[in-house]
């Protein structure tokens, strides 16, 4: 037993000396994201709207930077310093004599006094004629004189001046203001007006305003009214239905079939079920689809009028330009300031006696973070010049021909062809424009799945929503192609698709099923 006891407590001995930390060396390679990384990953992404927001910010942030003349180009950094240089000394010289020339006219305490005090004398002349004066002052010009030189001033152009868009709330609480209800009513109005969408709905019930308000429901319902009957008619409808009739009771069209229809059969109306409308109403095709051509005409959506969404313009950010037989690549740098690092800061950091340690610190700093900016701006423009050039080379027949001859290709595809990895040419081309013979495109766009052909070769997926949208545009109206329609069609050009993958690309691009594009003609 004594000799069982021994061995189970050497065996915990072992077990313990085994846990026991020790110290050793090895190699390992570790990813570190340092700020400056972190900046040029963040560039590369970035729209070029964005990138002039960021410089722009950049240089207010750090006085090291600073944004080279028009005149100047890249290769004259050298003549541009000593241009400073001059300039920096002749700014001290200016100094110089502006400081040596104060003290000798100030000629120290004993010249202080003898310094006198300059008087303006305000007097006004017997011989001017204020009342033509004053006429001429009120009117903004005189004859012939003042309207000569006006046309000599260099003034704005009328087409430099901006009016900002008048929104939908501000436009009904004008005419709220301007009709004669009471205060009250007023008060009323103006929250069933900021409680519209953009489209011009009223969000809230009437029973939430008037407790909000603390009036009768019957009194927020007259007000409604009141507003509904505003510009653009419809507004603060609580349904489709509800602004439609507003519209058509303004047109004077009460009680007629277009008010029928859209009371009780505006569901049919959606689905295009006219054959029932006829069947229920007892009246003929032609005069069902008389009615709903007046429908077409209202606006379901009168508040899009005064939308204040502002219309945002693309800017290219690389021009693919046709010379000869082959394409050429511009960088389009308008607008991008050119940067470089103020000279006067490196003088500084040579002069080193003259400044203290933390300037200096601090100085080295923002020449380290200037420097970095350039640099990744560089950087930024050559991959994207990289990665268009490759697009360009794999898409060739697409700018040549159209889209119908766009190739499917992934990121990988660039990404090896240029030898950079696939997360770089997804950031690269993200926000990023291109303007080409077949016009502008996102650079996004040429990345795109495949679909297998009959034979075995592969479409991309853009070619085939092209394939599809032509289709629907020559079908016959009366007889619109089912999805099942499209997908024979599609076989029958060497495209093998399914039913669903048709659906799926029709209502990517906004396209209404068969049932819904048939119309009826009138024989």
């Amino acid at each position: 037993m004594k000799i069982l006891t021994s061995n189970r407590f050497y065996g915990i001995v072992v077990f313990i000396m085994a846990l026991e930390l020790r110290q050793s060396l090895g190699l390992a390679q570790q990813l570190v994201m340092t700020p400056q990384l972190q900046q040029a990953i963040k560039l590369l992404q970035l729209s070029r709207l964005e990138l002039l927001e960021t410089v722009s910010q950049e240089m207010e942030e750090n006085p090291v930077l600073e944004e080279m003349s028009q005149g100047e180009v890249d290769g004259d950094d050298g003549a541009g310093e000593k241009k400073e240089e001059s300039e920096q000394s002749l700014q001290e010289s200016r100094e110089k004599e502006t400081g040596n020339s104060s003290e000798d006219d100030l000629g120290g305490d004993s010249d202080t006094a003898s310094l006198q005090e300059v008087t303006v004398e305000e007097r006004a002349r017997d011989d001017v004629d204020w009342e033509n004066y004053l006429s001429e002052y009120n009117s903004g010009y005189s004859d012939g004189f003042s309207e000569r030189h006006y046309e000599e001033k260099d003034t704005p152009s009328f087409e430099n001046f901006t009016a900002s868009k008048t929104d939908l709330s501000s436009h009904l609480l004008w005419q709220l203001n301007m009709s004669s209800v009471e205060d009250e009513k007023k008060d009323i109005g103006a929250h069933i007006i900021g409680n519209l969408n953009d489209d011009g709905y009223l969000e809230v019930t009437l029973e939430e305003i008037a407790e909000s308000t603390g009036h009768s429901v019957d009194e927020v319902g007259a007000v409604l009214v009141l507003i509904q009957n505003f510009d653009p008619v419809g507004v603060a409808a609580r349904d489709t239905r509800e602004c439609l009739l507003i519209q058509v009771l303004f047109q004077g069209l009460g009680g007629t079939l277009v008010e029928k229809i859209i009371s009780d059969y505006l569901k049919d109306l959606e689905e295009k079920r006219y054959k029932r409308i006829v069947e229920q109403l007892g009246v003929s095709i032609q005069e069902i689809l008389v009615a709903v051509a007046t429908i077409q005409e209202l606006d379901p959506k009168p508040g899009r009028v005064y939308s204040a969404e502002e219309t945002i313009y693309v800017t290219p950010d690389i021009y693919v330009v046709k010379m000869g037989d082959g394409y050429e690549i511009i960088q389009n740098e308008d607008g991008l300031p050119k940067l470089r690092i103020n000279a006067y800061y490196k003088r500084i950091l040579k002069n080193r006696g003259q400044v203290s340690d933390d300037t200096k610190a601090y100085i080295q700093e923002k020449m380290r973070s200037a420097a970095w900016l350039i640099k990744s701006i560089h950087q930024r423009q050559r991959t994207l010049y990289r990665v268009t050039e490759s697009i360009v080379k794999f898409q060739k027949e697409f700018l040549d021909k159209g889209i119908a001859y766009l190739r499917p290709l992934v990121l990988r595809d660039v990404a090896e062809d240029i030898e950079m990895h696939e997360s770089t040419v997804s950031r690269v081309t993200t926000n990023k424009y291109v303007h080409t013979p077949q016009g502008l495109y996102e650079l996004k766009f040429f990345f795109n799945s495949s679909i297998s052909r009959v034979d075995g070769d592969a479409l991309a997926s853009e070619s085939v929503k092209e394939q599809i949208r032509k289709m629907i545009k020559a079908e016959d109206k009366t007889k619109p192609l089912s999805d099942k329609g499209i997908e024979k069609k599609m076989r029958e050009i060497n495209i093998d698709i399914a039913r669903r993958t048709v659906a799926k690309y029709r209502e990517a691009m906004g396209i209404l099923p068969s049932r819904k594009r048939k119309e009826i003609q009138i024989n």
